[in-house]
């Protein structure tokens, strides 16, 4: 089947509703399954955004443009992961926890809204990607997930999300910030922040696709290989080196491999070989 028919399949399903609510980050995924519904149903499709402490605020902020961009109907809710100790304690089902609370939020703001059903960006390529605890919250909550529904793969939705004119069509993925933090280790709200401002440095430089990852005091930056040269630039390493360390790190370090999704500790990325060849050292302990 063409991304065409496919595209056209999700829009007649979704114009049989009689509203839906959007589970939106403002990524390309939410992004395109608020744009279908919003061609489908109008003013009775909304998109809402969860806030909380996982939600960095330029991502809020982008949500909030893309909504208006599309032309939907836009909602927020706030709540906090930090309340939930399962969370916090960051083992493996963490994304579970964090997908089941977030949802849950959309579920409620659904009822007071007097919407029936609650769609999410799930596509037809995540349940082929490893593991996805996420994936379960989903199944459990009864969202409905449209795009995978009717087939459609991260790289369609990209093109769709290119014919709808998008700008978000070509956006890098941006997990939540407790990713940046090693399975393991609480997740605070101190860790939190500091991993936010540190990647809002990176932004103002203008790095696309990145992360900082948050080792317990070590701050661990990975960007995209196009990149790794500009963040090489000894003004950007002196830039690190004076407010990374401000924010409450320890030590500051580069990784070589550059970006990879799911990197998060440091003792699986040293089963091929010494972390020692793997991170440069951007500064000394601060103390």
């Amino acid at each position: 089947m063409t991304v065409q028919a496919k595209l056209a399949a999700a829009r007649d399903d979704l114009a049989d509703r009689e509203g839906v609510l959007v589970a939106f980050s403002g990524g390309v995924d939410s992004s395109v399954v608020a744009a279908i519904a919003h061609d489908a149903l109008g003013d009775d499709a909304v998109a809402c955004t969860a806030r909380s402490e996982t939600l960095p605020a330029a991502e809020l902020d982008d949500a909030r443009r893309v909504a208006e961009e599309i032309g939907i109907r836009y909602e927020e809710v706030t709540f906090s992961e930090l309340d939930s100790e399962a969370f916090r304690r960051n083992d493996d089902e963490r994304c579970y926890h964090c997908r089941t609370m977030r949802l849950s939020a959309m579920f409620e703001k659904a009822t007071d809204l007097g919407v029936p059903i609650v769609c999410d960006g799930t596509t037809a390529s995540d349940p082929g990607e490893g593991h996805r605890p996420g994936l379960r919250a989903v199944d459990e909550l009864d969202a409905y997930s449209p795009l995978l529904e009717h087939g459609i793969t991260k790289d369609e939705v990209r093109e769709i999300a290119r014919e709808y004119d998008l700008s978000v069509a070509d956006k890098p993925s941006m997990a939540c910030l407790s990713s940046r933090i090693p399975t393991g280790l609480e997740v605070t709200e101190e860790r939190l922040t500091r991993v936010e401002k540190a990647e809002q440095l990176l932004r103002t430089w203008g790095f696309e696709q990145f992360r900082v990852r948050d080792h317990d005091g070590l701050a661990r930056i990975e960007v995209g290989e196009a990149e790794l040269e500009a963040a090489l630039d000894p003004d950007f390493v002196r830039t690190v080196r004076e407010h990374v360390a401000d924010l409450g790190f320890d030590h500051v370090t580069l990784d070589l491999h550059g970006y990879r999704t799911g990197s998060v500790s440091l003792a699986e990325d040293a089963a091929d070989g010494p972390v020692e060849a793997d991170v440069l050292d951007a500064d000394y302990p601060t103390d």
